[in-house]
């Protein structure tokens, strides 16, 4: 495990401490995730989707410049959140979205789930908080992504507070996937700033409101 996926122990008011996970911890991370894929995305286990959820050691401990963080209270694991160094894939999504966030150079943020019973004790914002320190550390990356279901209660609105929305789906001709794609902006300590690329005439009309390259077709300049 290389020293980028150490975050430091903290203690939040209310006795919770964020850290990062270890092997001991796979269990109770895994149930977390289970119960959030049950109870909040009603979609059950997905073998293709949810991978990562049966092998989380695999998936975040080992690769150097991936980590999963665990919130903890009394001996218990109530909320996750985790990196990945893959950028979104085409199909299922817009091939143009996949392009923007290419895997290798893409830090997606995911698994950011907190049980029902602590929520709203700020763990979901802290888990971004220290997710984006962990991927300005680990180096590298060039853009921070990730997607959210808005059919899960509070989901929307939270991403909407604290990221740039980059396609909404639901926008998209038959609606698409119905999710969200975002991207959140790299802590200043990142080696590389973000960057503007060149938007696709297909790119919904949210786009108009990003920052645009010089080469960008004048019809997202309009508005």
């Amino acid at each position: 495990m290389s020293t980028t996926t150490i975050a430091p122990v903290r203690a939040e008011a209310g006795g919770y401490v964020v850290r990062t996970a270890g092997p001991p911890d796979i269990g109770g991370a895994r149930a977390v995730m289970l119960d959030t894929v049950y109870r909040d995305l009603r979609s059950g286990y997905v073998p293709r989707w949810h991978a990562d959820i049966i092998d989380p050691e695999a998936a975040y401990l080992r690769p150097a410049r991936c980590t999963l963080l665990v919130a903890e209270r009394d001996g218990e694991i109530v909320a996750t959140g985790a990196v990945r160094d893959r950028g979104p894939q085409a199909p299922p999504n817009p091939r143009w979205v996949a392009d923007r966030f290419p895997s290798g150079t893409t830090a997606q943020l995911c698994r950011i789930y907190v049980a029902p019973e602590h929520r709203r004790h700020g763990l979901a914002r802290r888990m971004v908080r220290e997710l984006c320190d962990f991927v300005a550390r680990a180096g590298g990356y060039e853009a921070i992504y990730l997607h959210t279901d808005p059919a899960v209660p509070g989901a929307e609105p939270f991403w909407r507070s604290l990221a740039r929305e980059v396609c909404d789906e639901r926008a998209l001709p038959g609606g698409g996937q119905g999710i969200v794609h975002f991207e959140l902006p790299l802590p200043p300590e990142a080696s590389h700033a973000l960057r503007e690329l060149p938007l696709p005439p297909e790119a919904p009309h949210s786009l108009r409101e990003l920052p645009l390259s010089p080469e960008a077709p004048r019809s997202l300049r309009s508005k």
